[in-house]
């Protein structure tokens, strides 16, 4: 790790590198793992030079750190399969699932949800710092950001099911069975931007630095 990069973004880098290499323990899903994880391994490896070429706040590093982190949950189990429910059962004897009647597994859900959030403060400061945006216009920028990597991303999607083996394809998706599977996680993800933006900004960056 670069000496130019802050300390507390330096834990905050190790922390998710130790993350993935948990994640690799006992894999349940390996035929999928490499697809899964890919981006997290390259961003961790590339990420002593992005911070020392285009420096970020804690808090940007932070939001960033927390999706991929989700991200690589959701990796380790193929994202249809986290088990959530039985996490749920052991602390409280119940299950999420049958506490709100969901038929499926949500946790991509959460996710998409989490890209949009957690893209507000690093991109909006991305885009007041080096594309001098005024708040409004970085607020654009979060949205069209969100919207375009999440259509480029259900892109990618509709590709793999192409070129890869079906069960392979099935289960790096995650559709479960629902038709309108891409559309839900685009709104989902552009919802989390909305209200992420709603909240001041002071308050914003306090909330994500303290993740």
């Amino acid at each position: 790790m670069s000496a130019a990069t802050p300390p507390a973004q330096r834990r905050l880098i190790g922390l998710l590198l130790v993350l993935l290499l948990v994640a690799q323990i006992d894999q349940p899903y390996p035929e999928v793992a490499l697809l899964q994880h890919i981006p997290t391994m390259l961003l961790i490896v590339a990420a002593p030079w992005l911070l020392r070429r285009w420096p970020l706040s804690t808090a940007s590093v932070a939001c960033i750190v927390a999706f991929m982190a989700l991200h690589t949950l959701g990796g380790r189990y193929a994202y249809s399969n986290v088990p959530y429910d039985d996490w749920a059962r052991a602390l409280t004897g119940a299950t999420l699932s049958d506490a709100f009647g969901w038929t499926r597994n949500h946790y991509d859900r959460l996710v998409h949800f989490a890209f949009g959030a957690l893209s507000v403060i690093p991109v909006a400061e991305i885009a007041r710092r080096w594309g001098g945006l005024g708040p409004r216009g970085a607020a654009l920028t979060v949205l069209g950001w969100v919207l375009a990597i999440s259509c480029l991303y259900e892109i990618f999607e509709w590709l793999l099911t192409i070129v890869a083996a079906g069960e392979t394809a099935d289960r790096y998706n995650g559709q479960q069975g629902d038709i309108w599977d891409a559309q839900k996680d685009m709104a989902l993800a552009t919802l989390g931007a909305i209200l992420v933006l709603a909240i001041p900004r002071r308050d914003r960056r306090q909330a994500c630095a303290s993740s």
